[in-house]
């Protein structure tokens, strides 16, 4: 049996595919250099715009790799540039998990406190400045964490007490504060406990509240121009509020990628709202919802990952399937043809486990 490797398709202007090469884009799968899949824990995709992204790759050993565009020191490596290939993330040897927003980076360390690392013109970074950073730097004032994510210019953590702490932008209400004002530092979302999972999209949050798999309450906040908050309404929320759905069975995940929102219910299903331009929610149309649809012809659905204006997923036999834009190839089928349905993504893997996509970027990694 071959090697598992870690591979990657779509946008590669920034070296964002890892495969040592500048090539402007890869419509099928190309192995990331230099990494084993069976080294490789977790891995995530940032991104902040359609020709930008980096990799992220937690190994075995708790170190975190990097690839990609640098300008704002997001690859943590000490310096600016980007690089096509991984290299090693440094001062970080405790990582148990990672994201990757616009144009940051952060980890979550085995004492359950958070680093970030890359831009911090809004704050992103949570360490009181706003001086981006090219090696990590701790999050103040933020312990008990067992869950993070990060949107284009703001981030998010989940603390063991089911309160959700955000920090950066904040234009949109993102924050969840109340109110449009960015921060520099963590703060509780509010009147928001009993969260037991997060996701993050370019500028709108979403929260699981209850036991994943039985849990029927979605709470979002953040912009909502297109609905990706699923409230009905295309109103920005500056405080959380409900998605509506009937959530037949409970939510076991949610994801988000730039302006759109998807939920793993019971059953592997998915059902998706927001933003549909590209055909991003697969149900056929390019009309944009502002409450959750049913994606058809899915089942057994494990993982979702959500990028600029596309969606992945990962299903129970270990292939993936792809939906929305595809003009860098970022849907892995060999074209680059937009598609409003699943399509299979030949990823040419003996089996995948995980998957990611950027939300600000036109590309995708599985391994």
């Amino acid at each position: 049996m071959a090697e598992k490797r870690l591979k990657a398709w779509g946008n590669n202007r920034a070296g964002q595919l890892g495969d040592g090469t500048w090539t402007d884009f890869r419509t099928t799968a190309t192995s990331v250099l230099g990494l084993t899949g069976a080294e490789v824990v977790k891995i995530a995709a940032g991104g902040s715009g359609p020709v930008t992204g980096h990799g992220l790759a937690l190994l075995t050993d708790r170190t975190v790799q990097s690839w990609g565009a640098n300008g704002s020191g997001q690859l943590g490596d000490g310096s600016v540039f980007g690089h096509n290939a991984p290299g090693q993330v440094v001062n970080l040897s405790s990582a148990t998990d990672i994201a990757a927003g616009g144009a940051h980076s952060l980890a979550l360390l085995d004492d359950r406190t958070v680093v970030a690392w890359g831009r911090n013109r809004h704050g992103q970074l949570g360490n009181g400045t706003n001086t981006d950073s090219s090696v990590p730097v701790r999050v103040e004032g933020l312990d008990k964490v067992v869950a993070i994510a990060a949107g284009l210019d703001h981030s998010l953590a989940l603390r063991e007490d089911g309160t959700v702490w955000t920090w950066g932008h904040n234009v949109n209400g993102q924050l969840g504060d109340g109110t449009s004002a960015g921060r520099n530092l963590p703060a509780p979302v509010a009147g928001l406990t009993g969260a037991t999972g997060i996701a993050a999209g370019a500028n709108h949050n979403l929260a699981l509240l209850g036991t994943p798999g039985r849990s029927t309450t979605v709470k979002a906040w953040g912009h909502n121009a297109t609905g990706q908050l699923g409230d009905n309404t295309t109103i920005n929320r500056y405080t959380p509020v409900d998605t509506h759905g009937t959530w037949s069975g409970g939510i076991s995940r949610l994801v988000a990628g730039a302006n759109h929102s998807i939920a793993v219910v019971d059953g592997g299903g998915l059902r998706a709202w927001g933003a549909n331009g590209s055909g991003q929610l697969g149900d056929g149309t390019t009309v944009f919802r502002t409450t959750p649809v049913p994606v058809p012809g899915l089942t057994g659905v494990r993982l979702v990952a959500g990028g600029r204006e596309h969606t992945v997923a990962l299903l129970g036999d270990n292939t993936v399937r792809s939906w929305g834009a595809n003009g860098s190839g970022q849907l892995g089928d060999g074209t680059t043809s937009d598609s409003g349905t699943p399509v299979t993504a030949p990823t040419a893997l003996t089996g995948v486990d995980r998957i990611a996509a950027p939300l600000g970027g036109d590309f995708t990694l599985a391994n």
